[in-house]
């Protein structure tokens, strides 16, 4: 197996949460770094000790137990507004890496619950404490409480993310470069 299909390989044992607790930015850079031998399998919560056990027969080492480090195996989580304390900043709707919480400026968000995949991102951006989380598999936890489909669902929306995130980008850009040569003189 190459080192890309290696990679490849990995990616898609991973849960899909882009929570970024095992480190890195997102599942498929955690996946790079495993199959360049820079990263342990271990360390990733959300796939619990059913991931590492997928990992370890992708690569074949030996299973480990979850880093701690990295936090801890346990039931899939889901972002919860409380819509009367909420200000409508945005900037959980920036956090979110696959586009599960929808709103405005100055309105009132909410999180599309089958889109949420607990990540927590949105918990430590929001500036009035409004975002708790609830357990919404019970004593299920690791692979356990999400499924195949749910990480692939959360791939594309994560991929559909990144592609929306570099269009806005570019799009700021060409405007202030407009706006550049119209206050240059001449």
């Amino acid at each position: 197996m190459t080192p890309a299909e290696l990679a490849d390989a990995l990616n898609a044992a991973l849960p899909q949460t882009q929570c970024t607790r095992c480190g890195y930015p997102d599942c498929r850079s955690y996946a790079q770094a495993m199959a360049e031998g820079s990263a342990p399998i271990n360390q990733c919560p959300p796939g619990g000790a059913e991931g590492i056990a997928r990992l370890a027969r992708i690569t074949g080492q030996p299973e480990l137990p979850l880093n701690p480090a990295n936090g801890h195996e346990g039931p899939r989580q889901l972002a919860v507004i409380d819509e009367a304390w909420c200000i409508g900043c945005t900037l959980c709707l920036d956090a979110c890496p696959v586009d599960a919480i929808v709103g405005g400026p100055k309105r009132m968000h909410t999180v599309i619950d089958p889109l949420c995949t607990g990540c927590e991102l949105c918990i430590p951006v929001c500036p009035v404490d409004c975002i708790s989380l609830t357990n919404v598999t019970g004593t299920q936890t690791g692979w356990r409480a999400w499924s195949p489909e749910q990480a692939d669902e959360a791939a594309e929306r994560y991929a559909f993310h990144r592609l929306r995130e570099a269009r806005d980008e570019r799009e700021r850009n060409e405007r202030l470069a407009a706006r550049a040569l119209q206050r240059k003189p001449g």
